[in-house]
């Protein structure tokens, strides 16, 4: 396994972090040479990501140009199984920020929309849709990842520290290996 630490300012935008950039346009570039330019990539949660254009992608807010606006769950529901090559999940990172979310769209936030067994749902989804040697990246403020009891593999991890008070970013690359 590669662990990497890299000092960069915090963002909202995850994905304009810079070594967190540099990382996924890596692995896009290691995914375009394996499968010669034919990559099915998902983000369930986009956001303003700069990846967008290359993600069959959502999210929850319609204020956000994307490929869908619905809840994560139910958009990963729609895709068939054994179908990415690369997943960029990146949640909110906290309850507070889900919380953040639901009440800027006028939603409901409710212990169903915050506990762990949501999340669960979420990443055994993803271990659904992803085929075998896909990979996930996952963004949060921890190493947790999909989990090897979803049949993945830690390769990579990249700690993103910011200073301050801040937390770092953690990225964790995994492998679908079962």
């Amino acid at each position: 396994m590669i662990i990497n630490r890299v000092w960069a300012m915090p963002n909202n935008s995850t994905f304009s972090i810079k070594p967190i950039k540099m990382l996924i346009k890596e692995k896009f570039e290691l995914l375009n040479k394996t499968l010669k330019g034919d990559v099915f990539a998902v983000d369930p949660f986009v956001g303003n990501s700069p990846f967008r254009h290359r993600c069959y992608s959502n999210d929850i807010d319609p204020a956000i140009k994307c490929g869908c606006n619905i809840d994560a769950l139910d958009f990963l529901k729609s895709i068939e199984s054994n179908e990415a090559d690369i997943v960029l999940f990146d949640p909110p990172y906290s309850p507070g920020q889900v919380s953040e979310v639901y009440k800027k769209l006028s939603k409901s936030v409710n212990m169903q929309t915050t506990q762990s067994s949501f999340w669960g749902n979420i990443k055994k989804e993803i271990a659904r849709i992803t085929r075998k040697n896909g990979m996930v990246i996952s963004f949060g403020w921890n190493s947790g990842g999909i989990g090897k009891r979803l049949g993945f593999k830690i390769i990579e991890i990249l700690l993103v520290p910011h200073g301050g008070w801040h937390n770092d970013t953690i990225v964790t690359v995994e492998i679908k290996v079962k």
